[in-house]
């Protein structure tokens, strides 16, 4: 089984769980744009979501979807997106797309945080790069108290005027990791995201889909 159809495996089995008259949250990348057609072609009706992308939102509307600003929801009842690496316990590193701080307000959001990944995603231990959304004010001294482990991508700007880069030092603990970020004023997102913030992950692996925890 191709590693697409893994992530297609996944993605129906989460649109399953989305209800007529749910708020949602659509994550961003190859595994969601899976999610978006099985969820169009459920027929749902009063339904409300929000994007974490432009290539999320326009794919949504495309399938007719409703898509609108995160503006007037106050909380999600579920949200569904992908991940690039996902260990046992729940930690993920997100934000190969660099959608990783829209993504995390839109989990933050959701009652149930649902994550879909194909059989490679899952591992023992995270590994860098870690991506990050660094304010651009300031973005030169914010590099430079990072320090080396840090380099910027050559992408655009995120929708938010933030710049994308990695961190590519060693994870070592994640959550110590992520406090590290946390702390520093100019970082406005990382791409870890803690196991507490995760529901279940749903694994395509080879012809069926599995919950990795729940």
């Amino acid at each position: 089984m191709s590693v697409d159809e893994e992530k297609r495996i996944a993605a129906e089995a989460a649109a399953e769980l989305v209800e007529d008259g749910m708020t949602i949250g659509l994550g961003t990348g190859s595994t969601v744009a899976h999610l978006l057609p099985a969820i169009a072609a459920r027929g749902l009706e009063g339904i409300r979501c929000v994007a974490t992308s432009v290539a999320t939102e326009e794919q949504a509307r495309g399938l007719g979807i409703p898509v609108e600003e995160f503006s007037e929801l106050e909380r999600l009842d579920i949200a569904i997106d992908g991940t690039d690496q996902v260990t046992p316990d729940g930690w993920l590193i997100k934000g190969g797309g660099a959608a990783h701080l829209r993504e995390k307000i839109v989990a933050a959001a959701a009652e149930r945080f649902v994550v879909i990944a194909d059989s490679g995603k899952p591992v023992d231990a995270l590994s860098p790069p870690v991506p990050l959304e660094l304010f651009a004010f300031g973005l030169r001294s914010t590099l430079t108290r990072l320090g080396a482990d840090v380099e910027l991508r050559d992408v655009p700007r995120s929708p938010d005027g933030g710049a994308i880069a990695d961190y590519r030092g060693e994870v070592g603990g994640p959550a110590a990791l992520a406090a590290r970020l946390e702390a520093d004023a100019g970082v406005a997102a990382h791409g870890l995201f803690p196991p507490s913030m995760v529901a279940e992950v749903i694994v395509g692996r080879g012809s069926s889909a599995e919950a990795l925890f729940d």
